[in-house]
């Protein structure tokens, strides 16, 4: 069972190996919420994420037998990392299974602290039941990452940091992948004070918890396909479900898209790389009337590859209307250029990208496609350009925005 006493000692555990993440006040946030909103931002961690906690505190639990025997656990980055660091840091050797699509970045960490790396299958569900294989083949120690009481008391000790600096916090968002996190923080949040409301968010395109709440036992989603790669979980942890059952107080779902948007938030105003997943708390702050509450969202992870964070960062831009491109007809004569740069740059639009075609057309009056790249503030500044570009008789037909 998740007790009180073993959240309290998981707490002093987890300090041997934990940075303190304190709550970072949002000003950005507050003002669009009308609640006073916190970041409390576990990717600053030694390994980028909360799942350090949760792999120590349950490594600390085990036997020398069983540390003995080497560890073997499945992840899609941020658990694997966790158990790299703390076997090492027990001395014990690790093997992690992760999924092919992995970020490198998170590969090539979890490799740096010792362990061995084997990549197999598409999603998490994949990889877990090769670690569960070769646990059999090699007697080694399983380590789950979300479906263990022990694992979730070690993610449960943010809730104690929490409500120490936050006593009157009235909102906690969580997080949700397979579950280990918020059945950790909901339960010991509920236990320090019965009036916090937790909420759990999961990507809509791998909603298993609120399925499996639905159902009233855990369900296998038919495929778990986001960009929120660290929760893409098909299958939430049967020994969780009973505790978000009983102390989440609800569970709301985030597209992919309000992630994109977040991300690019989160970079501008606050100078911090969250990875998609980390962001779910965040992009579901619209979704509730939070006015004059007192909130703190769970940045759970920034283990976020280099590729990755450039399309987001690029997606990002186009969503907001802050880039765009165009396509114009022009004459093929001297000139033509030079006066669609100059009705851009009247309107204070920075091109960023020129594509011209001379052979789009047989007709010399409209000969030349001429595809503008260009920067704006957001929708409002990019509809003046575009009503420049009309008034000045260009005939502007939006198109596909790419940087590269």
């Amino acid at each position: 069972m998740l007790t009180l006493e073993k959240f309290e000692e998981a707490s002093e555990i987890v300090k041997q190996v934990t940075k303190p993440t304190k709550l970072v006040y949002s000003e950005h946030l507050s003002a669009q919420t009308g609640g006073k909103v916190y970041l409390k931002p576990e990717n600053m961690q030694y390994t980028g994420a909360y799942k350090i906690r949760g792999a120590y505190y349950k490594i600390s639990t085990l036997s020398e037998e069983e540390r003995a025997k080497g560890l073997i656990t499945a992840s899609a980055g941020n658990h694997a990392q966790g158990v790299a660091y703390a076997a090492k840091a027990f001395g014990c050797k690790a093997t992690i299974v992760m999924p092919t699509v992995t970020p490198l970045i998170k590969v090539n960490r979890t490799k740096s602290y010792g362990a061995d790396v084997v990549l197999y299958g598409d999603v998490y569900d994949d990889a877990c039941a090769k670690a569960y294989e070769l646990a059999k083949e090699h007697g080694y120690t399983f380590v789950h990452p979300f479906d263990d009481l022990d694992v979730a008391t070690g993610q449960g000790t943010i809730a104690m940091e929490i409500v120490q600096e936050l006593p009157t916090v009235d909102y906690i968002f969580v997080p949700i992948g397979g579950g280990g996190l918020i059945s950790g923080i909901a339960t010991l949040a509920k236990m320090l004070n019965p009036k916090i409301k937790v909420v759990g968010v999961e990507p809509a395109e791998a909603a298993s918890m609120q399925a499996a709440v639905a159902a009233g036992h855990v369900v296998t989603l038919p495929s778990a396909n986001t960009i929120a790669d660290g929760t893409a979980v098909k299958t939430v942890g049967e020994q969780n479900l009973p505790y978000v059952i009983e102390n989440v107080d609800q569970i709301i779902s985030v597209e992919d898209d309000e992630l994109v948007g977040v991300f690019l938030d989160m970079v501008e105003n606050h100078k911090m790389i969250v990875e998609n997943s980390g962001l779910l708390s965040v992009a579901a702050l619209k979704q509730m009337d939070l006015t004059g509450k007192k909130v703190v969202c769970i940045l759970s992870g920034g283990n976020m590859d280099v590729i990755t964070m450039s399309s987001v960062v690029q997606h990002g831009l186009i969503q907001r209307d802050r880039i765009f491109s165009v396509s114009v007809l022009l004459p093929d004569k001297p000139g033509e250029l030079v006066r669609v740069a100059k009705t851009v740059a009247d309107e204070q639009g920075n091109v960023i990208k020129l594509e011209h075609n001379q052979f789009v057309s047989i007709n010399r009056n409209a000969a030349v496609e001429l595809r503008v790249t260009m920067e704006a503030f957001g929708t409002e500044h990019k509809n003046r350009i575009i009503h420049a570009l009309e008034e000045n008789g260009f005939r502007p037909k939006l198109i596909g925005a790419k940087l590269y």
